[in-house]
């Protein structure tokens, strides 16, 4: 006995061998689980693209905030300056009127993040609504609705959008409601078919079973479930919103004067443009680098996301 315990205390890991599977897929097996939002993250975060996208909106945010509240001039000061060029005084130049073209594109940027965020917000409630009622009812109901969209989606965006500003007065809100009135499409038929693919798994039907009504099962189990393919719609439809309001300012159908936004900044520097370059320049480089910026992080969204590409 004594000597068998001797030979049992002298035995190290070493002297076994592990049989009928891999020491790799033992580690892995090992390691803490890791939850999905956390693994989206990591993934997200090894998207330098989607990363740096990040932090462009960040810094134009920032910029926005609090450059027009700090400068020492307003947006819309006339200093006596007229088309002046980019200098330590006026780091964007001066347009026609003599107002600076930094604290203007920066009063600017609120303009624009705002109605294209408001609209996106606004596409998101009415599209998640929509398209979840119309997926989960299903049968008479969803080709109504559907129908509607497919009528709505028939008429061009753009000539929507155009004529209600014609007809309405121009301003924040006339724009933010123009953009939303068929915005939501899109957002609409992608969570439709969320609906359609997650109403009939076995946790859905187990509600229905308990007598979980409609509103509980969308915005406990099909809302949760579809959030992924609802964010990325989201972070691609802002840039969208803001493209067609630049647009529209352009066309002289945004806000009204002397509120400035990047599309009316576009706007009146394309009469100087010979003169005075830098005053096209500087709105037409933020409108291209915001819708960049989010366009990348709708893309980095979309790969973590992607069950496919999951480890």
């Amino acid at each position: 006995m004594v000597k068998q315990h001797e030979t049992t205390n002298n035995l190290t890991p070493e002297m076994f061998t592990v049989v009928g599977t891999r020491l790799e897929e033992g580690d892995k097996l090992a390691k803490k689980p890791v939850s999905f939002w956390k693994e989206v993250f990591l993934r997200f975060n090894q998207n330098k693209l989607a990363v740096t996208g990040v932090i462009i909106l960040f810094l134009i945010t920032l910029f926005a905030i609090f450059v027009p509240e700090l400068s020492q001039y307003s947006y819309r000061d006339q200093l006596g300056v007229y088309n002046a060029a980019p200098s330590k005084e006026h780091w964007f130049g001066t347009d026609d009127l003599g107002r600076d073209i930094f604290v203007r594109v920066w009063f600017g940027a609120r303009i624009s993040l705002f109605i294209g965020i408001t609209a996106a917000i606004i596409d998101l409630i009415i599209g998640v609504l929509w398209g979840s009622i119309s997926g989960l009812i299903g049968g008479r109901v969803d080709d109504i609705m559907m129908r509607i969209v497919d009528i709505l989606s028939a008429i061009p965006y753009l000539l929507v959008v155009i004529i209600l500003l014609v007809v309405m007065e121009q301003g924040l809100l006339p724009m933010i409601i123009a953009l939303s009135i068929t915005g939501w499409i899109n957002m609409a038929r992608i969570v439709r078919g969320e609906v359609l693919s997650i109403k009939n798994r076995e946790f859905v039907l187990a509600s229905r079973t308990l007598g979980a009504r409609n509103w509980h099962l969308i915005i406990r189990h099909i809302i949760p479930n579809a959030l992924g393919a609802i964010l990325v719609t989201m972070t691609l439809t802002i840039p969208s919103a803001i493209f067609t309001e630049s647009f529209l300012s352009f066309l002289g159908l945004g806000v009204n004067q002397p509120i400035a936004s990047w599309g009316t900044m576009a706007s009146e520097g394309m009469g100087g443009l010979r003169v005075a370059p830098w005053r096209l320049f500087f709105p037409a480089f933020l409108i291209s680098l915001t819708i960049f910026a989010f366009n990348a992080v709708g893309d980095g969204l979309r790969d973590a996301l992607d069950p496919k590409l999951r480890k």
